[in-house]
């Protein structure tokens, strides 16, 4: 079933470079995404802004899942983002705290998890930063370990147990990327 929804996942953004399907905000996105995918997953609940309590998790580093799919046998979430107003290094550790957060949906018992982001701004994969939180998005550096955030003056860091590439993919005007986080 995860193969499915990844294999989804990119058709739905094929659709998107199509423009058959158009998303202007992370709102519209959720949606068009979710109501896509309850065409597909006919045999699955598709719901969105699910609280982890509803699965019985209270232990996470974040509380509201994207989207979740899911039936009385198997469970599956999907964490979106859309960034419009720039603020890239706080965007990419936001990008990093979701896979940490995803992570932790994994360890407790969801079947698979997929973090889903899709930009217009080129400054999120391609810039003369390559250092530090830019190093995942706009090179080949694992995402793994300990990443501290680079921004603010509290310390705050993210342990990331898996490793996990970024491949940024063309979608028209856009690119995304899918991580499933394991």
């Amino acid at each position: 079933m995860k193969n499915k929804i990844q294999a989804e996942l990119k058709h739905f953004f094929s659709l998107l470079s199509q423009n058959q399907i158009e998303v202007y905000n992370e709102f519209s996105l959720q949606h068009e995404l979710g109501i896509y995918l309850r065409s597909v997953f006919t045999q699955h609940k598709i719901q969105f802004e699910r609280n982890t309590k509803f699965f019985g998790i209270s232990n996470c580093i974040k509380h509201e899942i994207d989207i979740v799919i899911y039936n009385e046998i198997e469970k599956y979430a999907i964490e979106l983002k859309y960034p419009l107003n720039g603020q890239y290094p706080e965007q990419m550790y936001s990008f990093v705290k979701d896979i940490k957060f995803y992570e932790e949906l994994k360890e407790n018992g969801f079947d698979a998890t997929f973090c889903v982001t899709l930009v217009q701004d080129k400054n999120f994969y391609e810039g003369k930063r390559i250092d530090g939180i830019y190093s995942y998005f706009r090179s080949d550096n694992a995402i793994n370990g300990i990443i501290t955030k680079p921004t603010g003056t509290k310390k705050d860091e993210i342990e990331i147990h898996n490793t996990y590439y970024i491949h940024w993919e063309n979608c028209n005007y856009e690119r995304f990327y899918i991580v499933e986080c394991t």
